[in-house]
């Protein structure tokens, strides 16, 4: 069953076309781990909460966007190999002048419990 690495991040909204250059630049480096499929989202209707949110979440602070963004594996076997290869690999160190804050990234890994849409299993 396919595994999905997801990741919310703040980018200052001067820095968009930076960050989707970046992105668009790893998601090579992913398709050689095994990835199937990349997003990158850029925060378009992304409200307040009453107790939480994804600004709140990640504190996004004014002239920031918030970022929600995946990656799908074949399965979480092939997540956790890339996830191994990229503490060697040299594409993964960030630049001194990154497009976003890295200690306000917030991550996880995700076993799908339900799937529509393209590649689910009917």
């Amino acid at each position: 069953m396919t595994y999905v690495s997801g990741f919310v991040v703040p980018v200052p909204n001067d820095r968009k076309e930076d960050y989707r250059k970046m992105a668009a630049d790893a998601a090579a480096m992913f398709r050689d781990y095994g990835a199937l499929e990349m997003m990158e989202a850029w925060g378009d209707d992304v409200r307040d909460g009453t107790v939480t949110d994804f600004r709140r979440a990640v504190q996004a602070g004014e002239g920031e966007t918030v970022v929600f963004s995946w990656i799908v594996w074949p399965d979480r076997a092939t997540a956790d190999a890339a996830e191994a290869r990229m503490e060697t690999d040299n594409r993964m160190t960030p630049p001194s002048d990154a497009p976003f804050d890295m200690k306000r990234m917030i991550y996880g890994g995700f076993a799908p419990i339900f799937e529509m849409g393209r590649g689910a299993e009917q």
